[in-house]
């Protein structure tokens, strides 16, 4: 392992429609500029075509702030980490043709990331006031793609022990939001109007699952179906309880997520459980995880809340942690958009 010097590493994130770029050195981030994608708000959803686009124009500059932000020159740079996948693989592509450019340019190591381990190892950044979690540990990962409970036995040995069989956690939010007439993207204007609605306002039903697995598409369609009826009875019956229907949904999928991380406590004997990934940005799944210390004896792990959604922050210490274990890849690595958590 390489020690005693400085190690500094450009993290590159483009997997879907944010652009980002960071500089981490020796575990502390420096910088980590995001370059945010406003086009895809009018068509409710993300575009692809769009997406790969827009990071062509915003990656130029975002590498060249976040390098500036962090006070050095790009020669100063020790290696290139991009991600890999999963994502979008136009947006994916992007990212992958300039950090292979720029590591030949440069002359340094390039290093491949999976995505989601990034969300997982953002618990390693340097950070005053940050615990990072022991091995082995728990991380309930949720994203707009992704809802999976991962054991975690090392930097990069992970075990996927329940995830969901049809529609990840992120979606559901956003299209329990899309059908309340809510803009893109809907997850976090849901998170907004539960804080002041009654959770119990209204029930719906949880799908039965076996073991630690999720499943996500029954709740929708019925959300789908309860908004359907009401409005039937009362046109303005989604404006008159927006705060309650928002907080009855969030209510319901906060019980799902909880229920299967007790499971998975119970079955492995792991108490140290961490969260990871856009929807841990979610301000109910944040508070339910700090209850559950007091509740049932947990240790948990929260990352500060500019390492949840897509950021380049996780993406430079899974490179800088690669770095220390001489883990390069070759510059006909390719990106995919399509990876396990378990995959390099």
């Amino acid at each position: 392992m390489i020690k005693n010097k400085s190690i500094y590493i450009l993290g590159i994130e483009s997997s879907c429609d944010d652009t980002s770029a960071a500089v981490i050195c020796n575990g502390k981030i420096l910088s980590n500029v995001v370059a945010n994608q406003e086009i895809h708000t009018k068509y409710g959803g993300v575009v692809p075509e769009l997406a790969s686009r827009a990071h062509q124009q915003n990656i130029v500059p975002v590498i060249q702030q976040a390098i500036q932000q962090a006070n050095i020159d790009k020669k100063d740079l020790n290696a290139i980490a991009f991600t890999r996948g999963p994502g979008l693989m136009g947006s994916l592509l992007v990212g992958t043709s300039f950090a292979k450019s720029l590591s030949l340019a440069l002359n340094i190591p390039l290093i491949a990331v999976n995505h989601m381990q990034g969300h997982v190892l953002a618990h390693f950044i340097d950070e005053e006031n940050q615990q990072k979690p022991p091995f082995p540990f728990l991380c309930l990962t949720i994203s707009g793609g992704h809802t999976q409970i991962v054991k975690i036995t090392d930097y990069f040995t992970m075990e996927v022990i329940g995830e969901t069989l049809d529609d990840a956690v992120g979606e559901a939010f956003d299209k329990s939001a899309k059908i309340l007439g809510l803009p893109y993207p809907g997850g976090p204007l849901v998170d907004k109007y539960a804080k002041l609605g009654n959770p119990l306002a209204f029930k719906f039903t949880k799908p039965k699952m076996a073991d630690l697995n999720f499943s996500f598409s029954g709740l929708k369609t019925g959300i789908l179906y309860f908004i359907q009826k009401k409005v039937k009875e009362n046109p303005n019956f989604i404006e008159e309880n927006l705060n309650d229907i928002c907080a009855s949904i969030q209510y319901t999928i906060v019980e799902i997520l909880f229920d299967k991380l007790k499971k998975a406590v119970e079955k492995t004997g792991i108490n140290h459980v961490a969260i990871a990934g856009g929807v841990s940005a979610n301000s109910e799944i944040r508070k339910v995880l700090k209850e559950t210390e007091h509740k049932y004896g947990w240790t948990t792990y929260i990352p500060k809340f500019e390492y949840t959604t897509d950021n380049a922050g996780m993406i430079a210490i899974t490179g800088y942690l690669k770095y220390l274990d001489n883990n390069f890849s070759k510059d006909t690595i390719i990106a995919t958009a399509r990876l396990k958590v378990n995959e390099q």
